[in-house]
């Protein structure tokens, strides 16, 4: 489990192919604190770190992943938002995320507003996840808050400490990237397709 509090950004160092799956080393000063089979977040993704080796460690991820989240677009020098799983009994700052990426979003509009930005995203409807105003939603493994929320789209405000110390101040329009929909607001719509 992770909390959607980005700890730090690693940046990719090296990218190996291998049958299906990806080898995605990572340099970060995180790396020292890391030991093999931790959980460590990727863009809201949990993979398991394999290796360690001074400021660099290494995850693989496989073709579901590959095919289900924007990690098969990481190019060497990308920049991946990090966190490691939670420590049961600290605060929870942000909200209950399980490192599950349910699916991509494309950035569709980026507005800066006095010292803040929306970022608008756009996202395939026919899969049945939701989002509502005032709900949570995880973006590339960051917590935030909905701002507007519509059938496929819905909008975010990002406070300057978020934009410079995650990956949104990256984003461009275009942009892809991973979803993970606030937990019981999912089990809530199964709940709802279910009774029909």
């Amino acid at each position: 489990m992770f909390t959607g509090i980005i700890e730090t950004l690693g940046r990719v160092a090296a990218l190996e192919k291998e049958g299906g799956n990806l080898h995605i080393t990572l340099q970060t000063p995180l790396a020292s604190e890391l030991t093999i089979d931790q959980s460590v977040a990727h863009n809201g993704v949990c993979l398991t770190v394999v290796a360690v080796q001074d400021d660099q460690y290494t995850v693989t991820a496989i073709a579901e992943t590959l095919q289900k989240t924007n990690l098969g677009m990481l190019q060497k020098g990308s920049l991946v938002n990090l966190e490691r799983a939670m420590v049961l009994g600290t605060r929870l700052d942000g909200h209950l995320v399980q490192g599950h990426v349910d699916q991509t979003a494309t950035c569709t509009s980026i507005e800066e507003q006095d010292g803040s930005w929306h970022f608008h995203f756009r996202y395939d409807a026919t899969q049945n996840n939701i989002t509502i105003a005032k709900g949570s939603i995880t973006i590339d493994g960051t917590s935030l808050t909905v701002v507007t929320s519509g059938k496929g789209h819905f909008s975010v405000a990002i406070i300057p400490y978020t934009y410079e110390h995650t990956c949104f101040h990256t984003y461009e329009v275009g942009t892809v990237v991973n979803l993970e929909f606030d937990m019981i607001g999912k089990y809530v719509a199964r709940l709802m397709e279910a009774r029909g």
